[in-house]
């Protein structure tokens, strides 16, 4: 018999539909909530995981060391920096083979961990051999060989680097511009990572001893006519890149208000454009052009590039300090200008900014390592070259460029002029007291000056000009760099 349908057939048939919508929302929302789920932990065990292994509170670290013998650090040319040896007591200590040469960059881990031991202590600590070895191993009773970090430094450069400083206090960066990877980082003084146990309570209890501080990353210093640098990129953002109108004419000294500066040893440099006061390192033209420049684009300009502010590296650092706002005054100003007064950088965050130069105004991120394998040559991690932010634009950049390379071609780091290769750069004499003789000699530049490989940042505390002292320094690392490249 024919039935009528009932209508609640369709307020069924509605809520079934509803319920199986509700279902595939919710399904839909599990899902995606999984997905991020499983981000969040990949992200933590590949990124973060790495750093929780190093903090100095897992006690996972005692577990590894335990079970792993620690890995080998090796250099760009396959040779050990930093290796475990066992002795036949089944003792292990930390050997350096080049001792003091690689000494801050490398660091050490015994007595705490400093350098790469401490960046890259998670690969060392571990160890990713097959299982089967694992296990064979545990029943025979010996550690599993850790992980071996791979880097960027060149022993031939770092040697120049290092007998160049000789006994002098200072440091020294050489880095690859298209890539960021660091080729070599020396500090003096130095001391000898292989002794340190025995050394440790002599360090310690000398108070004015700073032999374990790494110069290149952690040292603060006025960084003297080298941020002229600086002050030039602020003049041109605030002149829309225009710097052919400028003009000044220096008599060799500089007087506003109670202050007077002079250029270095009293130097009349008669009328001075842009590129002759870069390149002739004119003081009096620098000061003139800070007081010219307004505090915002200033401020904008030094934050752009990095003042107050994290560095893109993974070792420790020091940050450089500068302020520029309301309260500095004119006389603060002109000392700024030259990089004096209140002006504090690192020889790393001066040598980014070169970076960012020499290679169209975004800079490379600095970088040490370069790969992590197995004890049995199996890849673990390849650290990636990636580029860190704008620091100025391509056009700005190229200007910089053309001011450095004058500086070569007719003024204060002329030692590099008429080589096999082109340069570019600027030399720095930094006061630090109240004796205008004593200066820091800087210099920081790149090669070739038309489309850079490498770049030099440079400092040499308590010697001179940068000319005399630095200079030199730079020469036989650029020319080390082209004889086997």
């Amino acid at each position: 018999m024919w039935k009528k349908k009932s209508k609640t057939s369709f307020s069924d048939d509605g809520v079934k539909k509803k319920s199986n919508r509700d279902i595939w929302f919710t399904g839909i929302f599990f899902s995606v909530l999984f997905v991020a789920m499983m981000g969040f932990y990949a992200h933590f065990v590949i990124v973060e995981g790495q750093d929780m292994i190093n903090s100095s509170y897992n006690s996972r670290q005692k577990v590894l060391t335990a079970k792993n013998r620690r890995g080998t650090i090796y250099s760009a040319n396959m040779e050990a920096l930093a290796e475990t040896i066992t002795m036949d007591d089944g003792k292990e200590y930390r050997n350096y083979p080049y001792e003091d040469l690689f000494a801050h960059v490398v660091g050490f881990s015994t007595k705490g961990k400093t350098g790469i031991e401490a960046q890259a202590n998670s690969y060392l600590i571990q160890s990713n051999i097959s299982l089967s070895d694992q296990i064979d191993n545990e029943i025979a009773g010996v550690k599993n060989p850790g992980d071996n970090v791979y880097t960027s430094l060149r022993i031939d450069l770092q040697k120049i680097a290092g007998k160049s400083l000789g006994v002098s206090k200072g440091a020294v960066i050489v880095s690859n511009v298209k890539t960021g990877e660091i080729l070599a980082m020396v500090s003096k003084p130095d001391f000898n990572p292989c002794t340190i146990a025995e050394d440790w309570d002599e360090y310690l209890e000398d108070e004015d001893s700073t032999v374990l501080l790494n110069r290149a990353t952690q040292g603060i210093y006025p960084p003297g006519s080298t941020f002229k640098i600086i002050t030039s990129l602020a003049y041109l953002r605030q002149n829309s890149g225009n710097y052919e109108n400028y003009s000044y004419n220096c008599k060799g000294s500089f007087i506003y208000g109670d202050s007077k500066i002079t250029c270095y040893h009293g130097t009349v440099h008669d009328q001075v454009n842009m590129i002759k006061s870069f390149a002739k390192s004119c003081n009096c033209s620098f000061a003139n052009m800070g007081l010219s420049i307004d505090r915002t684009i200033y401020q904008e300009t030094i934050e752009c590039l990095g003042f107050n502010q994290s560095l893109p590296v993974d070792f420790n650092y020091s940050r450089s300090k500068l302020k520029v706002d309301d309260s500095v005054t004119g006389e603060d100003m002109i000392q700024i200008s030259f990089g004096q007064g209140s002006v504090q950088m690192t020889p790393l965050h001066l040598h980014l900014i070169t970076n960012a130069i020499a290679n169209g105004g975004t800079p490379m991120k600095p970088q040490l390592l370069t790969k992590v394998e197995t004890a049995e040559g199996e890849l673990v991690k390849e650290f990636k070259k990636q580029p860190y932010k704008e620091f100025m634009t391509e056009q700005e950049a190229a200007t910089l460029r053309m001011l450095m390379t004058e500086v070569v071609q007719q003024g204060t780091a002329k030692k590099l002029k008429g080589l096999e290769y082109t340069a570019a750069g600027k030399t720095g004499s930094a006061e630090y007291n109240m004796v205008k003789e004593d200066s820091h000699a800087w210099f920081t530049g790149f090669a070739p000056a038309e489309d850079p490989e490498i770049s030099v940042t440079i400092i040499v505390e308590s010697i001179g000009s940068g000319g005399d002292y630095a200079v030199p320094i730079a020469k036989r690392l650029f020319d080390a760099w082209f004889e086997v490249n």
